[in-house]
């Protein structure tokens, strides 16, 4: 058995022996042995846990790719596939937006706003509703609504927030640009550009970069799959040899 130091683990991916450390300590790769002298001692199994940690932090993000990690060391396999499964999900509804949000680009003289929605469910969506359905909570949308990119109207008899086909696509591309790491106020503008039909260089420019991510997203989870399995089958190796 080859055995191997902090340091080794950690030049590899020129990270410090510190995080390995960390990744250890939050569970994120096995608990290593330790010496007489207490030096922790690490092996090719370790060495595994985190190239596939790291690469599924690049697919996935830093949160769900613990999650994984810490189900699968849970022995609880199926709760680390359901979240890349959540992950692919995810991803597949950023395509679906970005694909809607181009044809609103198209139709942005339309009164309309022409983008239909996709949710096949009522025209329209309440707040609890629209938030269900962004994964975001009640308060994200009445925030979204202070700066400007959401402006539903109000049931005369309940005073209740309404969200019609087009508020529900402006919340849609506000969840996309938030995710993409836009500002506030940038997607409020962009919103804006599209109710006015107005100027469009913004917001082709900022789905040109968020179709960018999208894409390496996509084949950073290509490339986590390797590494993971790699892992997975040698943890059941090590596990069945008792070793």
């Amino acid at each position: 058995m080859i055995t191997m130091r902090p340091t080794d683990l950690a030049r590899e991916h020129g990270i410090s022996t510190q995080a390995v450390r960390n990744y250890e300590r939050d569970g994120f790769i096995p608990p290593a042995e330790r010496t007489h002298s207490g030096y922790r001692i690490y092996t090719e199994l370790h060495a595994a846990a985190l190239r596939a940690f790291l690469a599924l932090v690049a697919a996935y993000g830093h949160a769900a790719g613990g999650r994984i990690m810490t189900s699968i060391h849970d022995d609880a396999l199926d709760a680390a596939l359901a979240v890349i499964d959540q992950g692919h999900s995810q991803l597949l509804r950023d395509r679906e937006t970005l694909a809607s949000v181009r044809e609103a680009v198209d139709h942005l003289t339309a009164a309309s706003g022409a983008v239909q929605d996709r949710s096949g469910g009522s025209d329209t969506r309440s707040v609890g509703e629209l938030a269900h359905q962004l994964r975001v909570t009640p308060a994200t949308l009445r925030k979204w609504e202070a700066t400007g990119i959401l402006a539903p109207a109000r049931d005369p008899a309940t005073g209740y927030r309404v969200y019609r086909a087009n508020d529900i696509r402006d919340a849609e591309l506000a969840h996309l640009l938030r995710r993409g790491g836009y500002p506030l106020e940038h997607i409020s503008a962009v919103v804006q550009q599209i109710r006015t039909a107005g100027g469009t260089d913004a917001l082709s420019g900022a789905l040109d970069d968020w179709h960018r991510k999208v894409t390496a997203r996509g084949i950073a989870m290509l490339d986590a799959a390797t590494p993971l399995s790699r892992y997975l089958h040698m943890r059941n190796r090590t596990a069945e040899h008792g070793s």
